[in-house]
């Protein structure tokens, strides 16, 4: 019996390796710096949680002030945030809103997704809702491929900017990248097999076609 648990956990971390090394392969050249980021209609940032007094998590912080760095270099026209508001206690989106606005980002080019509970669902509804087709990913290295991985595939024309700017414990990250591998195969799963439909709803399309066509 402990020889076919230690094997079959050993089978596991195979496969977990081997789907984030597939997706970290797939995405490698899609990854920029600021300084030579391509121009897109807009950015994406991924919501990464809020502290007890509303405020963005530091990880989240860094992720709106590399947004405001693409905004203010003219590489994005607007920033869709995308995150957690089940609770009414809970409100990422609007949170993120707040800091952009206070970081002079124009309120009228700041957009709120309510429902992007999980990266998937961010991805899909970034065209379904908002009619996305060209965007720049916002956010840490650790999650880049990943989200990456699921724009490729469910229609998003997609690149990265990473947004590692402060200095992460050594603990944080580690337990961030595993439970990314666990979090790669889940994208796999959805994509080729789940297929799951996220929350959606009436569009809300952010440019009008012709605008959202510029870079292409």
């Amino acid at each position: 019996m402990f020889y076919f648990l230690g094997g079959l956990f050993g089978l596991i971390l195979l496969v977990l390796l081997i789907t984030s090394l597939f997706i970290q392969q797939e995405t490698q050249n899609q990854v920029y710096t600021v300084d030579r980021a391509p121009f897109s209609p807009a950015a994406i940032v991924f919501g990464a949680g809020l502290r007890r007094d509303g405020e963005p998590t530091l990880v989240l912080r860094d992720r709106l002030n590399q947004a405001v760095e693409l905004y203010k270099k003219g590489l994005v026209l607007k920033i869709l945030v995308s995150g957690d508001n089940r609770y009414i206690d809970y409100n990422e989106p609007g949170s993120m809103y707040s800091y952009l606005v206070s970081s002079g980002v124009p309120a009228a080019d700041v957009v709120r997704d309510y429902a992007g509970r999980r990266t998937y669902d961010t991805c899909y509804r970034a065209k379904a809702i908002f009619g996305l087709s060209d965007v720049i990913l916002v956010t840490q290295a650790y999650h880049m491929p990943r989200a990456l991985y699921l724009c490729n595939h469910l229609g998003l024309k997609a690149v990265g900017v990473n947004s590692d700017l402060s200095r992460y414990t050594r603990f944080s990250y580690a337990s961030w990248t595993a439970r990314e591998w666990i979090a790669r195969a889940g994208a796999i799963w959805d994509i080729w097999i789940a297929h799951p439909q996220p929350v959606l709803g009436e569009q809300e399309p952010i440019f009008s076609e012709q605008s959202n066509q510029l870079s292409d």
